[in-house]
């Protein structure tokens, strides 16, 4: 992106949206986009603008935030992409999915690398210049497998996507990304949470085949919520046809989301999210 982009939220009062695009006008900057959103339950006021980039203008949105400790802020440069680090399995659709968009330009991150619990995918991984990691992962050698995914993490991901990772990683790894792990469940949530979800979808005969993007919480399938969909099905499909289907719904849905995760439009409330842009 080549522009700046400014969220923020805070306890809503009149006047932040014309105190923060005044700032942005006297510095001679131009306003290209704008999307705010009112929380009438908390009271909670959300604001995202993208504006053409300046040194002094930047200076001075830092200044004002430092005036007002009660207001939460990110301010992002332009051109900063994010580095991107996947955990796939043994199903690697969602992650060549999110490779494909990568390298068309459609989500504007760099892959720094991928981690599996399989070494199954290392060929197909490096033939695109992606350094790739096998870490073994199972209950007995846990602590450690993620002592090591840590070390190869340091300083090169901003953010980690479960696609189709097929294991459960322990609160303490997920506190330390805390909102930074995006994951894709094979269900619309909160229907069929947990393992086989097309299994259970099929036993209950569904009309509708979703998938869900979230953020990663200790509780199982339940962080907040950034895109979902669905897919209309009927009796006729067979579970194997059910999870040929999903795979599309998955795909589209892990890519917006990663999509708006590196384009900065999605604030974290409480267990939702607000998604501002799209």
């Amino acid at each position: 992106m080549n522009n700046s982009v400014l969220i923020a939220h805070t306890k809503d009062r009149v006047g932040v949206t014309s105190e923060l695009t005044s700032l942005i006008a006297d510095g001679g900057c131009n306003i290209e986009h704008l999307d705010h959103f009112l929380d009438h339950e908390s009271y909670q006021f959300f604001i995202r603008i993208v504006f053409d980039p300046s040194n002094e203008v930047h200076d001075a949105i830092h200044r004002y935030f430092n005036a007002h400790p009660d207001m939460h802020y990110e301010l992002h440069l332009p051109n900063q992409r994010q580095k991107m680090a996947i955990f796939v399995s043994k199903m690697d659709h969602a992650m060549m999915e999110l490779i494909l968009r990568v390298r068309a330009g459609e989500i504007p991150v760099e892959i720094s690398m991928v981690i599996s619990n399989h070494d199954t995918h290392r060929d197909l991984v490096e033939q695109f210049g992606i350094r790739f990691h096998h870490v073994p992962f199972n209950k007995e050698i846990k602590a450690r497998a993620e002592q090591q995914m840590i070390d190869l993490l340091d300083g090169q991901a901003d953010f980690i996507v479960l696609a189709r990772y097929m294991q459960i990683l322990s609160p303490e790894f997920i506190e330390r990304y805390k909102f930074k792990i995006i994951n894709i469940h094979h269900s619309f949530l909160p229907a069929f949470i947990g393992a086989k979800p097309y299994a259970q979808a099929y036993d209950r005969g569904v009309k509708l085949i979703g998938a869900t993007a979230h953020y990663v919480t200790s509780e199982l399938d339940g962080g907040p919520i950034i895109q979902q969909d669905v897919l209309r099905v009927n009796h006729r499909y067979t579970k194997d046809e059910l999870v040929v289907v999903g795979r599309h719904v998955e795909n589209r849905v892990l890519a917006d989301a990663v999509m708006w995760h590196a384009n900065h439009k999605v604030l974290v409330h409480g267990n939702k999210t607000i998604v501002l842009g799209v």
